[in-house]
């Protein structure tokens, strides 16, 4: 079918620009956008416009992580694409009625071979493209996978480098990643209505701790240290034995609940050093403030399903280590809690990112706060935006600055475990840590903590949703390997009104095969034959080869063929 999607006017540029690149013979093309930009969107619509020119095309799309796989599936969706998140290299042949899969760069490490076979003449959408240089095997599986694929589009929120090894597919300029389109969190400012401006409360402390060679040191951020001191310091500082990172949370809250009051979903994140720490600041929001928050950890299976819960609620608060610090698209959060060890600027700024979605029903003055340490690198990252963010505002014209300057990672900043080590951390003990003066943001701590004066009516002029009159109607007619599909239309048991439930044909398809598993274990007690035996009968009785190859119809048709002889044979016992 064909739809109509209407993009910002970078995504429209972006996309003429990639459309040049095409039809120069580029397979590559790198898009680095501000998160909140609509990066997922871009790279969806020129897949779309991509496949509907190639027909019998597929469209592999691999994620960060497994929740974002997910994200992907469903944002397909919108655009009448079909996405596999549950792909593995046993799966077999991609079903028919399926557009492609989203996989993960960690799952590419290990399933290449399989993938590069799945990938020879797709379209690739290569999600925050930095992370295949984590590890130096994932950028060669990278290679290995991907380099038969037609087109790869590699997608960034934020400029990048490699210090290990370069990575696949991206052109560098010296060790900067160029960027065939870009646009920063300036841009996005001064066009208005894309993203939100953040401000940073910044909370100086007291710290007090034994250091891993047994000496007692004590210090405030404002006191100058050597890198191990630094990382110790904030260590201190976040530990929920201390009195510093309680009442940081209490002030957190208190501006949410005033953010609460003309935007009632507003949400707030905390992002903890790690999974124990995550805990413990939730027993911490719990006897402070008397509310506990979601929590999603990586060791929970149920973290993607949390995650999804409280972006869909009015819930007030999320704690997560990593998992909801980059991609994840969570609009509603407008309050940060920066309580991490980790302090590169890429990791910083993708904490930001969290923040800065714009959501036209919050109305047009939309602001977000990250309650960060005073930590000299944090209080240096913040700088950096802020200014940023100061000069939009201030001059909205061609002259705004963006991330054009070549970003770079704060090497010596690295997460404290690296620095430090496992045995040398054994030795270190956090002894106390208290909050010294009040929050300050460039000298401001104010309900609206506006340093510019009157932010409201510098505001008034811009769009409420960021798109203006340049909306772009795409024909997004895309063809399938099969001719025609009756579920899509209903079908004789009329069991897929979940078609239309806003659901993903991936998770109605899954459904459909646990409801075929039910019915495959009630036959084995009927029949006394075996498993395999129950469902080569029932593959033979629907037509199908593999059961993790088949279409919505052939699922539905199984499960169909299997009541029927559930049914008779309840009829002959019945007889007997």
């Amino acid at each position: 079918m064909a739809r109509a999607v209407r993009l910002r006017p970078w995504q429209r540029a972006a996309l003429t620009k990639l459309e040049e690149h095409q039809q120069l013979g580029y397979a590559d093309f790198l898009a680095v956008a501000t998160p909140g930009a609509g990066k997922t969107t871009f790279a969806l619509a020129a897949a779309a416009l991509n496949l509907s020119k190639h027909r019998g095309r597929r469209l592999v799309v691999c994620a960060p992580t497994a929740h974002l796989k997910l994200q992907w599936t469903q944002a397909a969706t919108k655009f009448g694409l079909h996405l596999d998140p549950g792909w593995a290299a046993t799966s077999g042949r991609l079903p028919p009625d399926m557009h492609g899969i989203v996989t993960t760069y960690q799952q590419v490490s290990t399933s290449a071979a399989a993938l590069r076979q799945l990938t020879s003449d797709a379209f690739v959408i290569l999600d925050e493209i930095h992370h295949a240089g984590d590890d130096k095997s994932w950028g060669d599986n990278v290679r290995l996978a991907f380099e038969p694929a037609a087109q790869r589009l590699g997608i960034s929120g934020t400029p990048f480098r490699s210090d290990t090894a370069s990575i696949p597919f991206v052109t560098y300029r010296l060790d900067e990643a160029r960027a065939d389109y870009e646009y920063g969190y300036g841009d996005a400012l001064a066009d208005g209505g894309v993203v939100r401006p953040v401000y940073f409360p910044r909370i100086n402390g007291f710290m007090e701790w034994v250091a891993p060679d047994g000496s007692l040191n004590a210090a405030s951020f404002e006191d100058a240290l050597d890198r191990q001191g630094s990382a110790q310091r904030l260590r201190t500082a976040l530990s929920t034995e201390g009195e510093w990172i309680g009442p940081v949370l209490a002030q957190a809250h208190k501006q949410l609940m005033t953010m609460r009051v003309k935007q009632p979903d507003a949400g707030g994140l905390v992002i903890a050093t790690d999974q124990e720490h995550a805990n413990a600041i939730v027993r911490q929001m719990q006897s402070r403030l008397g509310l506990t928050p979601k929590l999603a950890i990586s060791d929970d299976p149920q973290a993607s399903t949390r995650i999804a819960e409280f972006a869909a609620s009015t819930d007030p608060w999320i704690v997560a280590v990593r998992m909801v610090s980059e991609g994840v698209d969570i609009p509603r959060l407008t309050i940060g809690v920066f309580a991490t060890t980790t302090t590169t600027e890429l990791f910083f700024r993708q904490a930001v990112g969290r923040l800065v979605r714009w959501t036209p029903a919050s109305g047009r003055r939309q602001k977000a706060f990250l309650f960060i340490p005073d930590d000299p690198r944090l209080r240096t990252w913040a700088f950096q935006i802020a200014d940023v963010r100061r000069h939009s505002l201030r001059k909205p014209s061609d002259d705004r600055e963006g991330f054009d300057e070549p970003m770079s990672l704060d090497d010596a900043a690295a997460d404290l475990d690296k620095q430090m080590g496992d045995e040398q951390l054994s030795l270190f003990a956090a002894l106390s840590a208290t909050v010294v003066d009040e929050p300050q943001v460039h000298g401001v701590f104010a309900d609206d903590y506006d340093e510019l004066g009157d932010l409201d009516d510098e505001q008034t002029d811009e769009p409420v949703d960021g798109y203006g009159q340049l909306g772009l109607d795409l024909d997004l007619t895309i063809h399938l390997d099969e001719t025609s599909f009756s579920t899509l239309s209903g079908t004789s048991s009329g069991r897929n009104s979940g078609l239309n439930s806003g659901k993903t044909r991936a998770e109605i398809k899954e459904e459909l095969r646990l409801r075929n598993a039910e019915s495959a274990r009630e036959l084995v007690r009927f029949t006394g034959n075996t498993h395999a035996q129950v469902n080569a009968e029932l593959n033979r009785r629907s037509n199908l080869r593999k059961i993790d190859e088949a279409t919505l119809d052939q699922l539905e048709r199984r499960a169909v063929a299997a009541e029927r002889w559930i049914t008779d044979l309840k009829k002959i016992s019945l007889k007997r």
